[in-house]
């Protein structure tokens, strides 16, 4: 196969249980524990954002760093696809631009950012890009990966993703190995390999070393072809390598040998990556007995429950429930 070549945990609080009990029947609803979290923050950032209480959305969007409580993907989540929401967004753009100059502001960004692709509003998105780049707000490879994943995995846009790219390139922040992974998995689902080997040279020009998420969308690739042999082959080199495999690279070959028929093979290939692991084993067992199960191969799925059991693993509900309807079955 041709792509081959192209490649502080804090003590516990010592008060005493009344003092605590006391603090928290007094204390206001909308105020910030002693220990607070990051999902404490989202919940009253949202509050204020909700109530346009861009001052007090200042304050804590200012206080959550401080107090090590980053941002997440909830953090701008009164933002919605509504006219009245987007409406807000000059007048929290602005109010995200007098935040403390340095990590802060540019993370505040990075996850308005992230919240409109969210919404699927990619100009809204590179808006605020243009404003990072213009205002030198930090803008990096990592505010665009929100827009490219929308781009290349939701919309599969790749001609605006590759525009995206370009666009990086030109404000200064050029593209890095996630940037180029999602282009090329977004190739590789397509079956466009002929782009994806054109990224592979892109990569190694550069002098990126491809990491897991790049085999993963090469074997995707692969399999789509129908070159069980070459997804092999990669999955050797990452072994040689010691890049882990993701759960979605062994899917890809599971799903690639079931359709055609090679269930014991399919066992035997899951057997054959396991023990480094467990939690990547008990998903990859369990979704194979469930496919197993689905497609009336009792035989092999009862394999695999006992290999589950022998391997010490969990066995969910839903895997047992199955387990108890082909006990009686003959195969």
């Amino acid at each position: 196969m041709f792509l081959l070549r192209k490649i502080s945990h804090k003590p516990r609080n010592s008060q005493p249980i009344l003092t605590v009990a006391a603090r928290l029947f007094t204390s206001p609803v909308n105020s910030i524990p002693d220990e607070p979290t990051s999902a404490h923050y989202d919940l009253l950032v949202n509050a204020a954002g909700e109530s346009r209480d861009f001052d007090n959305l200042h304050h804590l969007l200012t206080k959550r760093v401080k107090d090590h409580c980053f941002n997440t993907v909830n953090t701008f989540k009164f933002i919605t696809n509504s006219e009245a929401s987007l409406s807000l967004l000059p007048k929290l753009s602005q109010t995200l631009a007098r935040l403390p100059k340095g990590f802060t502001r540019k993370c505040a960004y990075d996850a308005l950012i992230s919240r409109l692709c969210k919404l699927g509003r990619v100009e809204e998105a590179l808006r605020v890009v243009e404003l990072m780049a213009r205002e030198d707000y930090g803008l990096n490879a990592c505010s665009f990966h929100a827009i490219l994943n929308l781009l290349t995995k939701k919309q599969r846009n790749m001609a605006e993703a590759r525009r995206v790219v370009e666009l990086m390139r030109k404000s200064g922040a050029p593209p890095d190995l996630t940037s180029y992974n999602y282009l090329l998995m977004g190739y590789c689902f397509s079956g466009d390999l002929a782009q994806a080997a054109g990224i592979l040279s892109a990569m190694e020009e550069e002098g990126l070393r491809v990491d897991a998420r790049t085999y993963d969308a090469l074997v995707l690739a692969a399999c789509n072809a129908g070159k069980l042999d070459g997804a092999m082959v990669l999955l050797r080199r990452m072994a040689d390598d010691g890049v882990p495999v993701l759960l979605s690279t062994h899917v890809y070959v599971v799903n690639s040998l079931l359709s055609r028929g090679f269930y014991e093979q399919a066992v035997k290939f899951v057997r054959g990556f396991s023990g480094k692991d467990t939690w990547l084993d008990t998903e990859a067992f369990g979704r194979l007995a469930v496919k197993l199960i689905k497609l009336e191969r009792f035989g092999e799925a009862k394999e695999v429950l006992d290999e589950m059991r022998k391997r010490g693993l969990v066995i969910v509900d839903q895997l047992k429930d199955y387990e108890s309807k082909i006990t009686n079955k003959k195969y």
